[in-house]
């Protein structure tokens, strides 16, 4: 039987949560299989990550790695992924970014059938589009922070082109950030500022660009003159993250996968919760640095990761970097988005819970499951959502199933950004089309696991 987020929450609230641990299995690398067979097999379980000598993380992962194997597909081609569930609670897994059936999807809301402890499902769709894609838990959390997105159950996803992939890079790296060892606290038991009404939060103690803490793993070794396509994931549970190369800029070819009509060049990479970008880095300073969180508190729990250029050694240089990060720099200002067949308001707001409570995240009013539906939408219509956040969260909301364009942020007209989360940061408003191409239920939420799980989230159904 499903249970309602609500009616969980209400659980936890009570003190009726609790965790089911499962034994361990064998560690099984992600393969290729004969197509009678799966194309890849995941099992999810759990294990001891050490992200830094003698600091041990117990979570659950994909096949014993964070992340999980990287999977690559062909755009256009049927996929078959075997899953298999030892997590110890009923699991799915969501293809992040990909145009799939609702049923194979991943999240319960859509209809996908839910992965009950000791069993299998296999997910089986055709690969479309192209680019930088990603897997992970869509199980609801709640207040238990050893499940979904809080763990080690993410990967990345690459669809790659059809038409064979265009190049102008000498190798790639995949880069992954992560924040663990979570735990509740009252904001206003930390530090002064916070609304005397404000719920829970969730804050860590680690974090990692990678498999390790910074400075405790493996440097990117580069050589001068490289162009290395770095792919950059934001796979936290619940915090953006702003990061850095001191010495170097990135060229973000594209975003969430989707390249970019504006190729800019910019000091920081930006990404909330969810978002993706693919960027080139010339290496052309020799050194060793830190590529790296731009904040001292997320940098100093160990997000980062040393890049070392051939023949160099020493300490890693950091030095702070200029903010510049603005989604318009790469789209185009100058030419109008394709007007909408209908405008749609969506306002996102919280109902605090109170010190020792827990919040409660509305649109338009409403929380899920009150929002099933949202609101419906005719097949080949394009539509625009007007996205106003008015609280004092940041919110990366992502639309399954589809891409949208970024038509405004805030005040700024631009067109051309496609993308499937966008942040919306704290009092701001931005406005997104989508055409309605992939009939079936679409849930659209926060990224942010404890928000969704607190009643952000909506599903958009189809005449």
């Amino acid at each position: 039987m499903l249970v309602s987020r609500r009616t969980l929450l209400r659980g936890a609230r009570a003190g009726a949560f609790s965790l089911v641990t499962a034994k361990a299995l064998p560690l099984v690398r992600a393969q290729a299989l004969p197509k009678e067979r799966a194309d890849y097999k995941i099992s999810i379980a759990p294990i001891s990550l050490e992200i830094a000598p003698g600091k041990v993380i117990k979570t659950t992962a994909y096949n014993g790695v964070v992340p999980g194997p990287a999977l690559r597909v062909k755009e256009g081609q049927p996929v078959r992924i075997e899953v298999t569930n030892a997590s110890g609670y009923p699991n799915l897994v969501h293809s992040h970014g990909l145009m799939i059936p609702s049923q194979q999807d991943g999240a319960t809301e859509e209809g996908s059938p839910i992965i009950e402890p000791g069993k299998s499902l296999t997910y089986e769709y055709v690969a479309k589009p192209a680019g930088t894609r990603w897997y992970h838990s869509h199980a609801m959390a709640m207040t238990d922070l050893n499940k979904s997105t809080y763990t080690g159950e993410f990967g990345f996803l690459i669809v790659e082109p059809a038409a064979g992939n265009p190049g102008g890079y000498d190798r790639e790296v995949l880069l992954a950030a992560h924040h663990w060892d979570g735990h509740w606290v009252s904001m206003q038991d930390i530090k002064k500022g916070p609304p005397p009404d404000n719920g829970l939060e969730v804050m860590y103690h680690a974090a990692t660009l990678g498999d390790r803490m910074l400075g405790h793993g493996e440097p990117i070794r580069v050589r001068e003159g490289e162009r290395v396509l770095f792919r950059v994931l934001n796979a936290s549970g619940n915090m953006g993250i702003s990061l850095a190369l001191p010495g170097h800029r990135f060229k973000v070819l594209s975003l969430d996968g989707n390249p970019v009509p504006t190729t800019a060049t910019v000091d920081i990479l930006k990404l909330d919760v969810a978002e993706r970008a693919d960027v080139i880095v010339e290496m052309n300073n020799p050194g060793v640095w830190v590529f790296g969180s731009t904040a001292d508190e997320d940098r100093n729990m160990g997000m980062g990761v040393v890049v070392e250029y051939a023949g160099r050694s020493g300490e890693p240089t950091w030095a702070p970097a200029k903010s510049n990060w603005d989604y318009t720099a790469f789209g185009r200002p100058d030419v109008p988005a394709a007007a909408p067949d209908e405008t749609i308001g969506l306002k996102f707001e919280k109902i605090p819970g109170g010190r020792g409570g827990y919040n409660r995240w509305t649109i338009n009013g409403k929380s899920w499951p009150d929002t099933n539906p949202l609101f419906t939408v005719l097949r080949g219509k394009r539509y625009r959502l007007v996205l106003n956040n008015d609280s004092g969260d940041e919110h990366p909301v992502h639309l399954h199933r589809h891409s949208f364009e970024i038509t405004k942020v805030g005040d700024k007209p631009t067109s051309g950004v496609i993308k499937d989360t966008i942040s919306l940061p704290r009092y701001s408003t931005a406005e997104v089309d989508f055409v309605a191409d992939d009939p079936g239920p679409t849930l659209f939420h926060c990224h942010h696991q404890d928000h969704m799980d607190e009643g952000f989230a909506g599903l958009i159904t189809y005449a």
